[in-house]
């Protein structure tokens, strides 16, 4: 076996180097655990869609002291921090979906 048919089997790294967090999350994925809350902000948009990825960010991920999630959530535009408001409840969901329990407790909205 030649060094090219070598080369052509292993996976092309990455130009820049990445977080821990981003790479056990690749590698965890592919087993189906979710490695952390960070993992949520990575997922975003796969998580909540498109229609709400489009105009928010994940800023922070805190937890609290009953071990569930405050989630400050940042507008792209302030022009849609109202729409934003008003999809609170649709993001808990969502979320509480993705971790499979009541995780969320508190989503802040700053501008």
């Amino acid at each position: 076996m030649s060094n090219q048919d070598k080369k052509s089997n292993l996976i092309i790294r990455k130009s820049r180097p990445q977080t821990l967090a981003a790479s056990f999350g690749g590698l965890l994925d592919t087993f189906g655990i979710r490695a952390s809350d960070a993992d949520l902000s990575e997922n975003w948009a796969n998580v909540i869609g498109n229609e709400i990825a489009n105009i928010s960010k994940v800023v922070a991920i805190k937890k609290t002291r009953d071990s569930r999630l405050n989630i400050v959530l940042r507008p792209v535009s302030p022009a849609f921090a109202l729409e934003l408001s008003y999809k609170v409840d649709e993001c808990k969901q969502k979320i509480n979906k993705y971790y499979g329990y009541d995780a969320v407790s508190k989503i802040t909205i700053r501008k």
